[in-house]
């Protein structure tokens, strides 16, 4: 996520707490990774819960800045904090949709300080995901991921690299997805972990060419969860929030590097605190490394 993330029309806020390694591999947690889960309340403002990955799960939640109308945040990407470069402070940027229409946010490091909105398309009404991954060395890639309710997905990619390009492309066959997560930014594909309305868990890898490969990780359970969060952890590794919103509650877990059902998944803990609001997302920095959890 370096300099990446600020080619990303802005992108997300930060992760309040220092990113420590962890070894899930082996299931044991040798250091706690942080995260920080992202937030918009019913009120229209910016929520945020500092979860770190101790023994037992500790969180820090609160609220910030006043951005939207009350109830029409529907779905978010990532939202990442610059290091410089405005005049007032590092800026917070992210893609979210209020009511159909999809907007590029931002904020700033003052709750009573500017805020501001770009629109960047409409008639997304039917959108359940929205997510942005990028991916500056050997090549600037830029893509962002939007998944419709019917299981039709659409990769808006971008390069910059001599020849600037953008393309479209869609791909069909995931209605059964309820949510999904960013897990991986690389040269050669990014991605998502998924899990579906049946309780499977699945890896979605898209290739920058290609058909999407897709990978077993569970086969059961994960129905429940309405937002899933992820935030890399070690080299290699995984911090993941899991939350369920019919009884307000989240859940941690430390994922190894994905490899189909060999996987490793280290149930932490239940995250401490209510977990209402109707949308989550990802909150870091521009300078944390790129996600390479598959």
């Amino acid at each position: 996520m370096t300099l990446k993330r600020t080619l990303a029309v802005a992108a997300c806020a930060g992760l309040l707490g220092s990113l420590a390694t962890a070894s899930v591999s082996t299931a044991a947690t040798t250091a706690a990774c942080t995260m920080t889960v992202g937030s918009v309340t019913s009120g229209g403002d910016v929520g945020y819960s500092d979860v770190t990955a101790s023994s037992p799960v500790t969180a820090k939640q609160g609220t910030g800045v006043h951005l939207f109308s009350p109830g029409i945040a529907k779905i978010s990407s990532t939202w990442i904090r610059g290091r410089t470069g405005e005049p007032d402070g590092p800026i917070t940027s992210g893609e979210v949709l209020l009511n159909d229409t999809i907007y590029n946010a931002w904020y700033g490091p003052d709750p009573d300080g500017p805020v501001g909105m770009s629109r960047a398309g409409t008639g997304f009404g039917t959108y359940t995901v929205t997510e942005r991954a990028s991916y500056l060395s050997s090549g600037p890639h830029l893509a962002t991921y939007r998944l419709r309710g019917d299981g039709v997905l659409y990769r808006y990619a971008h390069r910059w690299d001599g020849n600037p390009t953008s393309t479209v492309t869609r791909y069909t066959g995931f209605a059964a997805v309820k949510t999904m997560a960013l897990t991986s930014e690389t040269k050669a594909y990014d991605t998502f972990l998924a899990n579906t309305r049946g309780g499977a868990l699945y890896t979605i890898r898209f290739p920058r060419t290609g058909a999407p490969v897709v990978k077993k990780v569970r086969t059961s359970t994960w129905q429940t969860f309405e937002h899933l969060v992820a935030e890399k952890c070690g080299s290699q590794s995984t911090l993941l929030t899991a939350i369920d919103k019919d009884t307000g509650s989240a859940y941690l877990y430390a994922v190894s590097h994905a490899n189909g059902t060999s996987t490793v998944i280290k149930g932490l803990g239940k995250i401490p605190g209510s977990y209402n609001d109707p949308v989550y997302y990802l909150r870091t920095t521009d300078t944390t490394p790129p996600l390479f959890g598959e």
